[in-house]
């Protein structure tokens, strides 16, 4: 059975190009109206105009569908804001955001500067955070809502000269962790996509042509689009790329109880079994660790 959206109104940030154009445009084709949402400036966050959201919209339209441009900032709260008012004045709710937004600063961590360092931090993750805010109370009320972070596997693996995004890029799943549980009581689910695509922000990194054309961003999208639908999950990560899927776990070995005289010496003695994941498992809250601890 197709999933559908008819009815409702989903908020992508950063559309206006890349992962977030083409979330926009497959919600639309799946009966959503849309708040387009792109600052448009360049890749490191300078300049920006709101042609980019416009021409995504006229896009929408052509093909039937509805939708407004947006184009403020995330980074700034009262710009994250309006980007939920904007969807609440025209059509009254908000049933899913796709916090796609972004900007690379990338420098080694002994070069970059700590102003580069906190806007990476601020758009990315603040930006997600003050997005989700503002629309965290329609959902509570409505008792819906689909949340998706844009993390990456810069962050959850690491990457040279991306400390900043890295740091911005997990924390949004330590952030997605809490909320899906906060979000559970009213139905509202909060997922993350850690996309490999082919966009402005990857052009630099030195990808091989064959390769970049084979990483289409429209490949992202329908783990996109499951993770904000009815059916979604909660707490998930998926990685994606090139028509590639794959869960991503937090996983903790079974651990070694050393009792409470235990001894620098005696954790040394230990190690081995201490970093043994033959018996891992994945925990959904931070109790449910405290609960093993003493269990």
């Amino acid at each position: 059975m197709a999933i559908s959206f008819k009815d409702r109104v989903v908020i992508v940030t950063g559309a206006g190009a890349g992962l977030g154009h083409s979330h926009a445009l497959e919600f639309a084709r799946r009966g959503a109206k849309v708040v387009v949402n792109d600052l448009g400036g360049k890749v490191d966050g300078s300049g920006g105009s709101s042609e980019a959201a416009q021409k995504v919209v006229a896009e929408i339209k052509a093909l039937g569908g509805d939708a407004i441009a947006n184009g403020a900032s995330v980074s700034d709260r009262a710009g994250a804001e309006s980007i939920v008012k904007d969807a609440i004045t025209k059509w009254g709710r908000v049933d899913v955001v796709v916090n796609n937004a972004g900007i690379l600063r990338d420098k080694s961590f002994s070069k970059v500067e700590l102003d580069d360092f906190e806007l990476v931090l601020k758009v990315h993750l603040l930006g997600a955070t003050y997005v989700t805010k503002a629309a965290w109370p329609y959902m509570n009320e409505a008792k819906y809502g689909r949340v998706v972070m844009t993390t990456s596997s810069s962050g959850l693996y690491g990457n040279f000269g991306q400390a900043n995004y890295g740091a911005a890029k997990l924390g949004m799943i330590g952030l997605m962790n809490t909320l899906k549980i906060e979000g559970a009581k009213n139905n509202i689910k909060v997922n993350a996509i850690a996309p490999v695509a082919a966009t402005r922000m990857t052009e630099g990194l030195g990808i091989p042509p064959e390769v970049m054309s084979q990483l289409k961003p429209e490949l992202i999208t329908p783990a996109v689009v499951f993770l904000s639908s009815d059916d979604a999950p909660t707490g998930t990560i998926i990685e994606a790329g090139a028509g590639y899927f794959s869960k991503v776990q937090i996983i903790e070995g079974k651990g070694v109880k050393l009792g409470q005289n235990a001894t620098v010496e005696d954790f040394a003695a230990n190690f081995d079994k201490i970093s043994d994941m033959s018996q891992a498992k994945a925990f959904a809250s931070g109790s449910e660790v405290f609960g093993n601890i003493f269990g």
